[in-house]
């Protein structure tokens, strides 16, 4: 009588390790798809941009054509108050002639300035003060 008891006994499935499973793979495609969205500079956490919109035809304006928006330079600052150019670090006598380049190749563009969230405000203020001089109204500060 024993062993027909024991066998007709329906068999349990622990769920616990397949919804680990599951969730560690869901974390992965997370982190994946949220360093895949942002222009990256080595040695800088850059702060969150929108996304601008491409030329082309934007579905909520039903087929108005979107003007380009204009060429942006990126100026990274890393944390080491370090200037860093198209990924490598530069000084300020590159960054000025980028900045001239950049502006005569481009009359509309913007120069930005992404600075690392841990450096004080005086750091970032050097930096922002010679590219103003170069870059005039068309420099900018991006901050979070």
């Amino acid at each position: 009588m024993k062993r027909k008891a024991i066998a007709s006994k329906i068999p349990q499935v622990n769920l616990v390790p397949m919804i680990d499973v599951l969730m560690s793979v869901l974390i992965f495609f997370v982190i994946l798809s949220m360093s895949l969205t942002n222009q990256l500079i080595p040695s800088v956490e850059l702060p969150e941009l929108e996304k601008s919109i491409e030329e082309g035809v934007d579905a909520e304006t039903e087929g108005e054509v979107v003007p380009t928006p204009p060429a942006k330079l990126v100026v990274g600052l890393n944390k080491d108050s370090q200037i860093v150019l198209d990924g490598a670090v530069a000084d300020e006598a590159q960054l000025t002639e980028a900045i001239k380049l950049f502006l005569s190749e481009n009359p509309e563009g913007i120069v930005q300035l992404n600075a690392h969230r841990t450096l004080g405000y005086q750091e970032v203020e050097r930096v922002l003060q010679t590219m103003s001089e170069v870059g005039g109204g068309q420099v900018s500060l991006v901050v979070e």
